[in-house]
C-alpha cells in the first residue's frame, strides 16, 4: 500500500495567531515541531496498517517545515514548490491507494478559524459550483481527479465539518476550534495519539466508500480583498471580470481550474 499525505500548519493544535506560523517570528519553532509531530503521527499509523511507501508533501508556506530526520525511513518528503499546479498536492498519482491531509483549516470567508484562508491571503472568499472552497476542497477533487480516496482530516472543527460534508464516510480529528480571534485547543500529545489511531483505523476499512467524485462542469468564482488582483486576474485566457473585485472563470476538465489557481491566487 502507498499513502500519500499533505501537510499543513494553520490547522495543527495550538497554532492560533499568524506568527506561530511563519519562519521569521521566534513562535514558529513550537509550531513547526508540533507541524512534523503530527504527520509523524499520521505516517506511524499508515505504516502500521501496512504502508510499504509514504509520500508527505510538505504544504505550508515555503514547504521546508516538516523536520525531515524525525520521519519514518518508509516516508518520502516532498519538499518546496515545484511549479505544477496540483500545488499541495503535488506528487499525487494513480499509484498511491490513499489520501491524508493534517493540519489542515477553515476556508477564507469563514468564522471558525482565526487562521482561515484559502491558498494565499488575496481573496475573499473562492468558490467551485456554489461551493466556497477551503484547500480541503480544491486538494479533494485533485484526489478525485486521480481516483485515489481521501481517507483522513486532521484540523480545526470548521474545516472537519466541511470535511465530513463532502463525504461522510472519510475520518476525521477535530484538534482545536476557533472562536473570534481564539482557539480552543486539545493537548498536543492528545493530538498526536488521535491522528496515529484515526490513520491506522481509516486505512483498516474498505477506502473506496471514501473517495471524491468530481463534478462534470466547473464554475468558479474568485472575490480578492483588492480591485486591483481582480484586474490582474481578468486577463487569464478564459477569465472574466464579474465586478471590480471578482473573477470568474469556466472550464469543464478540473485540471484547467487548477492551472488558473496556480496563476492567479
Amino acid at each position: 500500500m502507498k499513502v500519500y499525505i499533505s501537510a499543513d500548519i494553520e490547522g495543527i493544535t495550538g497554532a492560533t495567531h499568524w506568527d506561530e506560523t511563519e519562519k521569521k517570528h521566534p513562535d514558529y519553532e513550537e509550531f513547526r515541531e508540533q507541524m512534523t509531530a503530527e504527520v509523524i503521527a499520521a505516517c506511524e499509523g499508515a505504516i502500521k496498517a501496512g504502508a510499504q511507501e509514504v509520500w508527505v508533501k510538505d504544504a505550508h508556506d515555503s514547504a521546508r517545515n516538516i523536520m525531515a530526520s524525525r520521519l519514518p525511513p518508509e516516508v518520502r518528503l516532498l519538499r518546496g514548490w515545484s511549479g505544477h499546479p496540483y500545488l499541495m498536492m503535488d506528487g499525487l498519482d494513480e499509484s498511491f491507494q490513499a489520501v491524508m491531509m493534517i493540519g489542515y483549516h477553515s476556508r477564507a470567508g469563514s468564522s471558525t478559524s482565526p487562521l482561515a484562508h484559502t491558498m494565499t491571503g488575496a481573496a475573499d472568499y473562492v468558490k467551485i459550483n456554489e461551493l466556497y472552497a477551503s484547500e480541503f476542497l480544491i486538494n479533494a477533487y485533485i484526489a478525485g481527479l486521480v481516483k485515489v480516496p481521501i481517507v483522513l482530516v486532521s484540523g480545526d472543527a470548521g474545516l472537519c465539518e466541511e470535511a465530513t460534508s463532502l463525504n461522510p464516510d472519510l475520518s476525521v480529528v477535530a484538534v482545536k476550534q476557533g472562536i473570534g480571534a481564539a482557539t480552543v485547543n486539545i493537548h498536543p500529545s492528545q493530538a498526536v495519539e488521535k491522528i496515529r489511531k484515526a490513520a491506522l483505523e481509516s486505512l483498516s476499512m474498505d477506502v473506496t466508500c471514501c473517495k471524491i467524485p468530481l463534478p462534470e462542469h466547473f464554475e468558479v468564482e474568485l472575490r480578492y480583498k483588492e480591485h486591483t488582483r481582480a484586474y490582474k486576474s481578468s486577463f487569464f485566457p478564459g477569465a472574466r471580470l464579474i465586478d471590480p473585485k471578482t473573477v470568474g472563470f469556466t472550464a469543464d476538465d478540473y485540471f484547467s481550474v487548477l492551472r488558473f489557481f496556480a496563476f492567479v491566487l
